[in-house]
């Protein structure tokens, strides 16, 4: 009865914690191969030991995500500058129909104090992008393959138990045992 080297980290409620294999504290996070045929509880912090488990990385996965983080972030940077062309525009006609009625005298310092305000708004959103934009949150490798010799100690755990199991049901079976004999000797 073999199954794979490889485990998927998963989570489970605080009502339904128990004890890590590896130290005895008590853990909510269970690794489980594919198949669900091994589980056992661990500690997070164990995950992160190499001599423990190494993660598996899925390359195409990580690709996919980087892309997935690059289209976002052009249509964000894409909206922005459209905003911005937008305002822009009409600034540009308001300052026409000032100009219209204003003289020309008027125009030079209302264009300063409009380059300044532009200024002074493209500062502020440009702030509160770098503020809405914060660094990625780098997941946890959620697929690890473990050691050797943890993998080994599993399987025997796991030979072990289906051993003793099929031990129970022989023992339940009246015909294992040898009959009484009903001739005389």
């Amino acid at each position: 009865m073999s199954f794979p080297n490889v485990y998927t980290h998963r989570k489970v409620a605080e009502s339904n914690a128990k004890s890590c294999e590896i130290c005895f504290k008590p853990s909510t996070s269970v690794l489980i191969t594919p198949e669900n045929k091994d589980f056992f509880y661990v500690c997070p912090s164990h995950l992160k030991d190499t001599g423990f488990c190494t993660p598996k990385i899925d390359q195409a996965a990580v690709e996919a995500r980087r892309k997935k983080e690059l289209e976002e972030e052009m249509e964000r940077v894409k909206k922005e500058y459209e905003e911005r062309q937008k305002k822009k525009k009409e600034k540009e006609k308001a300052k026409e129909k000032k100009d219209d009625k204003g003289k020309e005298k008027d125009k030079d310092s209302k264009s300063d104090d409009d380059k300044k305000e532009d200024k002074k708004e493209d500062k502020k959103e440009s702030e509160s992008t770098e503020e809405v934009k914060s660094p990625p949150v780098e997941e946890e490798p959620r697929v690890f393959e473990l050691k050797s010799a943890f993998y080994q100690q599993r399987l025997s755990k796991k030979r072990q138990t289906e051993i003793a199991k099929r031990n129970r049901e022989r023992l339940r079976d009246p015909s294992f045992f040898p009959s009484v004999p009903k001739s005389l000797p």
